[in-house]
């Protein structure tokens, strides 16, 4: 047994915090799975929310239950199209504050 168990890794959205570390977890491939934090992310403190994008290690063997094993950052996720949306809005907001100081 030295070979070690054979993982898909999937990225997904978070979409529910439950208790003790556990996530419900959207995959891009619409499957609604059970993930639970690694143990390095938690040694890190690395803080998981509602609407992070993350990438998820799920077993062979049960594909219900998955270590998340990653947080995306908005610029690493697959949604470019968000993260140049909120820069767009960003801009906007500046340019109505400049308008505003000039009165």
């Amino acid at each position: 047994m030295t070979e070690k168990e054979q993982k898909w890794i999937h990225e997904g959205l978070i979409t529910e915090s439950l208790p003790n570390g556990m996530f419900r977890v959207r995959l891009d491939n619409e499957d609604l799975i059970l993930g639970y934090i690694s143990g390095k992310i938690r040694r890190s403190f690395i803080r998981i929310l509602p609407g992070d994008r993350v990438k998820v290690e799920v077993s062979r063997y049960d594909s219900t239950k998955g270590r998340i094993i990653y947080r995306l950052r908005k610029k690493d996720s697959k949604d470019k199209k968000d993260s140049k949306d909120n820069k767009d809005s960003k801009d906007n907001k500046d340019s109505k504050d400049n308008k505003d100081s000039k009165d």
